[in-house]
């Protein structure tokens, strides 16, 4: 997900994706235990959105807290 992306995002929309990012590194971290998974780096890339999408999340609380 790019920078760009996540930026026009609205602080509710960043958090449900935050969520729904997690459910699936969730369900890929079973399906590696399992031995299921077979594209492994999807836990690295899913990692790393959860990561830029946090540091936006922060960001715009931040915003919002100033600006009140």
């Amino acid at each position: 997900m790019k920078a760009k992306e996540i930026n026009e995002l609205s602080l509710a929309e960043i958090e449900k994706k935050i969520r729904d990012l997690r459910n699936e590194l969730l369900e890929l971290r079973l399906k590696k235990k399992t031995g299921q998974l077979e594209k492994s780096h999807l836990l690295k890339d899913l990692r790393r959105d959860v990561a830029r999408l946090e540091t936006f999340a922060t960001s715009k609380r931040t915003q919002v807290k100033a600006s009140v």
